[in-house]
């Protein structure tokens, strides 16, 4: 009896398999489904050209990644970096930290360095100005205003390096390995700032997907009226999203231009249920971005279909949890599952789930903890979030021994 007291008081403490916990942790788990599309004829994966030297094209609806063209280059961002600082804005709104109502102050430092003099997109603020967050989110995202970025990174953080500090934090938090922020606005700074499209593409994603209601509110206006001429005229000037108003659809993001830069842009669009992001730089004109800007996303939409796999909230597998008041978690996604293909394809698409586990309790309901991994042999692989569909508390002491005896028999 000695000997089973010893083992179960070992046994309650560690993991219920027997294996060693490190080897699990290591383990990927997955779950295989096969699944036969409905489509009419065969098809090779789709080809495409841009002139753009740097293009990505990511699905977010299925996690594929259609188009990629040097996307891991370290570049300097221009006003894409400006939507690093929505981020982070959204972030706080979210929070409660930030309140769209909230007013800050236009300082003459701010203005004397970036009124329009400076050659830089302005909102024409002036100095004594009392913009709200939403007038400077506004300015920021719809005429790439750096007086009204410079003002909100100030009012928000105290300075530009202590807001630059929370846009690296964001970013470290979101995965972003290949980007780094030394201002808020992009302005060139030495190659401090520096993304990659591969980044922004997913900086996007995140903004679309975590943030729906600010960005419908925020991204996608065709003008904004800010400030006012000599004269006294009212000045209103033109988003330079070049697929906004062209392709259907399209609702957002961000262009940038410097000398360094070059012309760039990260733009989204939603059709059918489909959601992509794109992102091009180094082009050398205004109107090579936007001739690029639209074949690529056109290219997306019209060589590639999405179909349906799971709707969103579905439970599509479960998860081992290890020790938990429950020995499995549901597993569902925060959106519709889509796959996507070539136009026309027929084929077999595995279906698995991947996840590192068991799962140690507590889990969360919403924590994401799997993967769903869709691979074909006409597309590449996709990837989509699984979260927890409920909570699982930690195992009672009782309950503790009755996994161990379960782990003991093989249970």
């Amino acid at each position: 009896m000695h000997g089973l007291a010893g083992w179960l008081q070992k046994a309650i403490a560690a993991p219920e398999s027997p294996t060693d916990s490190k080897s699990i942790a290591m383990k990927p788990v997955a779950l295989i489904v096969l699944l036969c599309l409905p489509l009419s004829v065969a098809a090779a994966p789709p080809s495409f050209t841009t002139n753009a030297p740097i293009a990505y094209l990511y699905d977010v609806s299925s996690g594929a990644e259609l188009y990629a063209k040097d996307p891991d280059r370290h570049m300097p961002p221009a006003s894409l970096a400006k939507m690093m600082t929505v981020y982070v804005a959204f972030d706080m709104i979210r929070k409660g930290e930030l309140k769209l109502d909230q007013k800050f102050l236009v300082t003459p430092e701010i203005w004397k360095k970036w009124n329009a003099t400076n050659g830089g997109s302005t909102m024409f603020l002036a100095p004594g100005d009392m913009p709200t967050v939403a007038d400077l989110l506004s300015g920021i995202v719809t005429l790439s205003g750096n007086d009204a970025c410079a003002t909100l990174a100030t009012g928000i953080s105290g300075s530009e390096g202590a807001f630059a500090d929370r846009m690296n934090a964001k970013a470290k938090e979101l995965g972003l390995t290949g980007s780094h922020f030394g201002n808020s606005i992009g302005w060139p700074d030495g190659g401090v700032t520096e993304v990659t499209a591969r980044d922004l593409a997913h900086l996007a994603a995140a903004t679309i997907t975590q943030f729906p209601d600010l960005y419908k509110r925020f991204y996608g206006m065709k003008t904004y009226t800010w400030g006012k001429t000599t004269g006294g005229k009212a000045i209103t000037q033109d988003n330079r999203n070049p697929i906004l108003g062209v392709v259907p659809g399209a609702d957002g993001l961000k262009t940038g231009h410097t000398e360094e830069a070059g012309f760039g842009f990260t733009g989204s669009a939603e059709q059918n249920g489909r959601r992509l992001v794109e992102v091009l730089a180094g082009m050398r004109s205004k109107q090579e971005r936007v001739t690029e800007s639209v074949n690529l996303i056109n290219w997306g939409f019209q060589a590639w279909s999405g179909h349906q796999i799971y709707p969103k909230g579905k439970e599509v597998g479960t998860a081992k949890v290890q020790m938990g008041s429950s020995r499995s978690v549901g597993l569902v996604a925060d959106q519709d599952v889509m796959t996507t293909m070539p136009a026309g394809t027929q084929g077999a698409v595995n279906v698995s789930i991947a996840y590192d586990g068991p799962i140690r309790a507590p889990v969360s309901k919403g924590q994401h903890i799997a993967d769903l991994v869709m691979t074909s042999n006409d597309a590449p692989q996709q990837r989509v979030p699984l979260y927890a569909e409920n909570d699982v508390g930690e195992a009672g002491f009782f309950m503790r021994i009755w996994l161990a005896f379960l782990s003991l028999f093989g249970g």
